[in-house]
């Protein structure tokens, strides 16, 4: 580390402030939206479902694209370099989504605001990799990952309350946003260390150790489409339901507009607990962490379909606060700890970040294809039955290929060609 970060025993919490609070910004962008659908439909000339759920796919499909590019970028001019200017343009997104006078200009912003945001996962959990002590790793990647729960809350009840109930226009909305994201920029430039040439000279050292260890790595093994296909199916489910859960709790379960983001905050609410627990856990027993993988995303499963099932208002709280607890937040920890452990510090984003592509593809596909779905059948549920269907398809295959042989042969960690 260089030497103003060994001076400073506090770095990593530091750390762990700023990327926390840089998840809560993109997650406010990410939620804020989804309750006031309707206002938004309206105001901008009654489009359609499909074209709604297409302003989330735009947003997904540029952050899933910005993958490998920013991962190569953080490991090439640093984290800070990186996150300062994507920052900046993360909030001009916000801005130009807010001025938006037809659908269009959204679908302009949107791209903007994943692009940016794109290259936030590499380089977040490279630092955290990079900074955090070895026995408080998945801990502490939780305690970051819970600033997307923190501001899934804030988006979810904040529009609810804002535009549902005190009729505020919802361009305003992004304008508070931009402003956020601005304060969080700042917040980057005072706590992030930029550690290039540190980086620069662990290149050298890990050279040997990096090329032996790409040499055994089979990118495409049984095993590692196995590992891509489980974060597809988590992120599916999880981006199925932070886009479409309010229009369909209003649309399909009766609910009252300025209720629904409450109501859908519960599965943040209940993830911050279920993610630090689990995190916790597999610090100290890392030998349960593929048994725990398998047991979350049966839970994860089950409480989707629970939450179409439900047959009244109190079975549907439990569902989701069931799915909060088992979910997306409470697997993420335990898949990004083993990740970054298993590459060498010079490649940790360029491994994150192909890692997240292909978990990521699954939030291009959930948004539209929910919303194609709705137009359709006149209904979701079909939606959420396709998440159900593909967490437990990912449980089955997890079991058979990777726990089975797990004496024979250790998973191979996913890392960069």
């Amino acid at each position: 580390m260089g030497q103003t970060v060994k001076n400073d025993p506090n770095y990593y919490k530091k750390i762990i402030v700023a990327l926390c609070l840089g998840w809560v910004v993109i997650w406010i962008y990410r939620t804020i939206l989804t309750p006031i659908y309707p206002q938004i439909q309206e105001s901008l000339g009654n489009i359609s479902d499909t074209q709604v759920g297409l302003i989330a796919s735009i947003y997904f499909f540029a952050y899933t694209g910005m993958q490998i590019p920013s991962g190569i970028l953080v490991d090439k001019f640093g984290q800070k370099r990186v996150l300062i200017p994507a920052f900046i343009i993360f909030s001009l997104a916000a801005f130009v989504i807010g001025t938006s006078s037809s659908i269009t200009q959204v679908y302009i912003g949107a791209l903007l605001a994943g692009l940016s945001t794109g290259s936030y996962y590499g380089a977040a959990f490279s630092l955290s990799a990079k900074y955090m002590p070895k026995d408080k790793k998945s801990f502490s990647n939780a305690i970051i990952n819970s600033g997307s729960a923190l501001g899934m809350v804030i988006g979810l009840i904040g529009s609810s309350v804002l535009v549902g109930g005190l009729e505020i226009k919802w361009n305003f909305l992004l304008y508070i946003i931009a402003i956020l994201i601005l304060a969080v920029t700042f917040v980057f430039a005072l706590f992030v260390k930029q550690d290039k040439k540190l980086a620069t000279e662990e290149i050298t050292e890990d050279k040997k150790t990096t090329q032996d260890t790409d040499s055994k790595v089979n990118l495409f093994s049984p095993k590692q489409l196995v590992v891509y296909f489980v974060y597809f199916a988590t992120c599916y489910g999880y981006y199925m339901i932070v886009t479409w859960l309010p229009s369909f709790l209003v649309t399909e379960k009766g609910f009252e507009q300025g209720s629904v983001g409450y109501v859908a905050a519960l599965v943040a609410i209940s993830a911050v607990p279920g993610a630090l627990l689990f995190s916790k856990y597999i610090d100290k027993n890392a030998h349960m962490r593929l048994k725990l993988i398998f047991f979350l995303l049966i839970g994860a499963a089950l409480t989707i379909s629970l939450t179409v099932f439900s047959p009244n208002p109190t079975v549907l709280y439990v569902a989701l606060i069931l799915y909060g607890l088992l979910g997306k937040l409470a697997i993420d920890p335990v898949l990004i700890t083993y990740v970054t452990d298993s590459v060498s510090s010079n490649t940790v984003a360029k491994a994150l970040g192909f890692f997240n592509f292909f978990g990521m593809t699954s939030s291009v596909v959930a948004p539209t294809l929910t919303g194609y779905i709705g137009d359709i059948t006149g209904s979701k549920v079909l939606a959420f039955y396709i998440a159900a269907i593909l967490l437990a398809a990912a449980a089955i295959l997890f079991f058979l290929v990777v726990m089975l042989s797990e004496k024979k042969q250790p998973l191979t960690p996913v890392t960069q060609e």
